[in-house]
């Protein structure tokens, strides 16, 4: 129940209907704008609000959403529904682009298959039943063109009667102008006079003294009488012809869009309740925009009573001032607010935003608050404010609103919010605050919900004495004399009366003698109320700044213990891939260290130096195993090298029969690595030679075809198929017994300087195109070496097509260099055989 009828007026509700009406596109969504009704369950109010959430959502990525071609055609189709009646051009215009509407918004919303997720899933609700017509809109498209207009070729019928038309439109054209010259020849008509229409005919303007000098009929004459109209004789006959025409092929258009309304009538009602969509989807992103426009939000509305409300602001009074957002609360346990304090203090707007922002919830509108803004719904929303007396009911001021009061408390019960402004005003104080705090008791027994403001000390000290009832006090600087709109809950507030009335230049006199009037311990009282007031705020400031302090400091607190369990997991995730990898290291090592052992005692080779490194081995093993932190670990590991590098010195001083012995383990070693490259792809940081060479190097990266590899400061690109993986013992025992050739590559700073030169000036094509042979020859074999030296893959070379001499030399030469895979002719595209392509 909303109370009085003129609630919608009192708290500006037809505003907010007002912005929303002039954001939607179309009369479909407006007509939704002035049926908003009252709403009272929780669900539905929730789904409203959803789909306006969901919408903010569309807008604020920006989807191309379909908001176009928003027609109202309902009336025609309803008119349709007749038997021998059809659509007109415009209508059925309208019908197709909004037809194709609809179906693009349904396709946007609603997934191709049941195993898609919908990102917007309310408002997918409203679009899964919807009927799409394409056939219909296919079929429209072959009658109209892109303008709306009935094409030529909608029937041949129509297509000839045009054709006709135009013919006979052009030749009554030339007719009328070969009139007109010969009669502008001979003065009857200005030189500056052309053929005009009248009554759909074509007629030549001529002085009223000179019509009998051309043969026709007078059609018409000018205003001033200065010029009358005349059809001439030779062209009465094909105008007649033409109005045939046209109204032959008015006869033809009319049948087209009769046939194809036959075809739209079965499916006018299924269309009827398909515009409900676009009717929804109007009224749903006018109302989106509004909660843009006003920075509102949609809060989760439970069926309880209740209002939680942070930083809550008047969505009218925003537009046009800068508003001092409210933090109200009603509960059970506090359900009635009075609200007193100053005048022109913020009072009534308090009041009013409470009215009209749960008015705009249980509408289905979003309201501006903070996001952790809670609220519930309420049956009956009533109000009293302004004056309401009426001459012709014989009602005073008070007199309406002691009918308001019997009324609400008639009405009121639990599930009612009462909005009553300046309470008990209206009639001698005394009585009237006595009577206030009675129906005020009424609402308390019946567990209303309400907002009132007053003035009065009894209410004041009523809300002290009773449960359910706290009072509010609106703010005011006594050291500026200005309120602050700021509503505090929990306390009394003072009117100010006295400091209003000197602030605005009251004469002394009559204030200290109202002061004595009310007696100074009513002065002192309302100063110390004051102070109170002052007091209070000041340690509510205090308080809120601590809170916030102290919710800051949890929130470090917090994040830095998530931080200090993230390390926690990370470490023990460190330890644990250190550990495995320890334990995967020294079984491989292990393996390795026992194939070695059986290959030098199968060889005689020394005994005692392995098993000294085996024995550091296992060592190494068990304490890293134990004590697997990151430093021991790295000690340790740092230990091993330095007692491997020891290793390797003691190991060059061998006697000849190791060196053999070594020699003998490295070929067996050397043929297991290769089996074992076979076997799996070349990766980065593999340990690689060339195939039948002794160099050794490292693969800084590979793309599983190509390798950079790196043979000590020489970088190279190669294929992967030319190199072979050579194990860490092969390279242990061919650095410990020769330093000539098995180590890498060393290249003199000169050599370094001199590649870079060439790889930095080096060009994929060669034009040798002119040359004769022996200097083509020279400089394709400088060319390809360079090629060779940077790592090309891929080189060109120019010759010419001629008599083919130079190409058959050329091509002589490239078959005998080994590094060259494959030549061939370019693409014809790019110059054939007059280029060979050269893969290296």
């Amino acid at each position: 129940m909303i109370y009085p009828q003129n609630f919608e007026t009192k708290i500006g509700f037809y505003e907010i209907r007002k912005m929303i009406k002039e954001r939607c596109l179309s009369a479909l969504g407006k007509e939704l704008v002035d049926n908003l009704t009252f709403l009272t369950e929780a669900d539905v109010i929730n789904i409203r609000l959803a789909e306006i959430r969901e919408f903010r959502r569309i807008i604020a990525q920006q989807e191309d959403f379909p908001l176009d071609n928003f027609h109202d055609v309902r009336e025609a189709l309803k008119r349709v529904r007749i038997i021998n009646t059809h659509l007109e051009e415009t209508e059925l215009f309208d019908l197709r682009r909004s037809l194709d509407t609809i179906h693009r918004i349904k396709r946007f919303l609603v997934p191709a298959t049941e195993d898609e997720q919908t990102e917007y899933p309310t408002l997918a609700k409203l679009a899964e039943e919807v009927n799409t017509y394409p056939n219909i809109v296919q079929r429209i498209d072959q009658i109209l063109d892109k303008f709306g207009h009935i094409r030529d070729t909608a029937t041949p019928t129509l297509r000839d009667i045009r054709r006709e038309l135009a013919r006979m439109e052009g030749s009554i054209s030339r007719t009328l102008y070969s009139i007109l010259r010969t009669a502008q020849s001979e003065g009857l008509v200005d030189k500056d006079v052309t053929p005009t229409l009248r009554d759909g005919r074509l007629v030549i303007p001529v002085a009223p003294g000179l019509k009998r000098k051309i043969q026709g009929i007078v059609h018409d004459e000018s205003a001033s009488g200065r010029t009358v109209f005349i059809e001439p004789t030779e062209v009465v006959e094909a105008n007649n012809k033409i109005r045939e025409l046209e109204s032959d092929e008015r006869h033809e258009i009319i049948k087209i869009l009769t046939d194809i309304t036959n075809k739209i009538r079965p499916e006018a009602q299924d269309m009827l309740q398909s515009y409900a969509l676009l009717s929804q989807i109007d009224f749903i992103q006018a109302k989106a925009n509004v909660a843009i426009n006003m920075q509102a939000f949609e809060p989760n509305v439970t069926a309880n009573p209740h209002i939680d409300w942070i930083r809550a602001c008047h969505p009218i009074l925003a537009k046009t001032k800068e508003v001092v957002p409210l933090d109200i609360t009603l509960s059970r346990e506090k359900h009635i607010l009075i609200i007193s304090g100053p005048n022109a203090g913020g009072k009534s707007v308090c009041l009013k935003t409470v009215g009209l922002l749960q008015y705009m919830l249980q509408m289905g509108i979003s309201i501006p608050v903070g996001d952790r803004s809670q609220t519930g719904i309420f049956h009956n929303i009533m109000i009293d404010i302004g004056d309401e007396q009426s001459l012709e009911n014989d009602l005073s001021t008070y007199s309406s609103h002691l009918l308001n009061m019997k009324n609400m408390m008639k009405s009121a019960n639990d599930q009612t919010l009462i909005l009553i402004d300046e309470f008990g005003t209206g009639t001698e104080p005394q009585i009237g605050g006595a009577i206030a705090e009675s129906v005020l008791g009424q609402f308390c027994k019946k567990h209303a919900f309400g907002v009132i403001t007053t003035h009065y000390q009894n209410l004041k000290h009523f809300a002290d004495s009773h449960e359910g009832v706290a009072n509010g006090a609106m703010l005011y600087d006594r050291h500026e004399m200005r309120p602050l709109f700021q509503l505090a809950i929990g306390r009394p507030g003072s009117s100010f009366a006295i400091e209003i009335a000197r602030k605005i230049g009251l004469p002394e006199e009559v204030i200290n003698e109202a002061a004595e009037i009310v007696g100074s311990d009513y002065i002192q009282s309302d100063k110390y109320l004051q102070d109170i007031v002052r007091d209070k705020r000041y340690w509510e400031n205090k308080r809120q700044s601590i809170h916030q302090r102290e919710k800051d400091l949890e929130r470090t607190i917090a994040n830095y213990e998530a931080e200090i369990e993230t390390l926690e997991k990370s470490r023990k995730e460190v330890i644990r891939k250190a550990k495995e990898q320890t334990e995967e290291l020294f079984k491989e090592s292990n393996k390795k260290i026992e194939n070695a052992i059986r290959e030098i005692r199968e060889h005689q080779a020394a005994k005692e130096e392995t098993r000294k490194i085996r024995q550091e081995l296992n060592d190494f093993k068990d304490n890293a195993l134990q004590n697997a932190t990151d430093e021991k670990i790295a000690k340790k590991i740092e230990q091993i090298k330095q007692r491997r590098e020891r290793s390797e010195k003691r190991k060059k001083e061998k006697t000849q029969q190791e060196a053999k012995a070594a020699e003998a383990i490295r070929t067996s070693l050397g043929q297991r690595a290769e089996n074992q490259a076979n076997n799996r792809t070349i990766q980065a940081g593999d340990t690689v030679r060339i195939k039948g060479l002794k160099s050794i190097g490292k693969v800084e990266s590979t793309d599983g075809r190509m390798a950079n590899v790196i043979f000590g400061d020489m970088r190279t690109k190669m294929k992967t198929e030319r190199l072979e993986i050579v194990d860490s013992v092969s390279v242990e025992e061919n650095s410990s017994n020769t330093h000539v050739g098995l180590q890498t590559y060393q290249v003199s700073r000169t050599t370094r300087d001199t590649i870079d030169a060439h790889k930095n000036n080096f060009r994929q094509d060669l034009d040798v195109r002119g040359m004769r042979g022996d200097e083509a020859l020279n400089a394709v074999q400088y060319f390809i070496d360079d090629a060779i030296l940077v790592g090309m893959q891929q080189v060109r070379i120019l010759h010419g097509k001629g008599n083919g001499i130079l190409r058959q030399l050329i091509r002589q030469y490239l078959g005998s260099v080994p590094n060259v895979t494959h030549y061939r002719d370019e693409h014809v595209q790019f110059g054939g055989a007059g280029i060979t392509v050269v893969e290296l």
